[in-house]
């Protein structure tokens, strides 16, 4: 009952998510949408392989919230610096 809820409300969150990355007026609050995204994807990840009982589940989970941070740092770095490689041009 209670995992029914649960999924219902991650559910509303992601399609509220969706239309943010979709409409977002800057490119930050799609920036925080597709993160959003990322983390819901994460939450069902969790929530299902705690219902089934697959622990694999789980390192998936964790494996995926790191390529969100890592992607997440990335896209910044490249809004702020306009490069993704580190030191100066020649």
């Amino acid at each position: 009952m209670i995992f029914n809820l649960i999924i219902f409300i991650i559910s509303i969150s992601l399609v509220l998510s969706l239309f943010r990355a979709m409409v977002g007026p800057t490119l930050f609050d799609r920036l925080l949408a597709a993160n959003i995204i990322g983390t819901s994807t994460v939450l069902f990840l969790v929530i299902y392989g705690f219902l089934s009982g697959r622990t694999d589940f789980l390192d998936i989970a964790i494996t995926y919230i790191l390529l969100n941070l890592i992607g997440t740092f990335a896209v910044l770095k490249y809004f702020r610096y306009g490069t993704l490689s580190h030191g100066e041009e020649e």
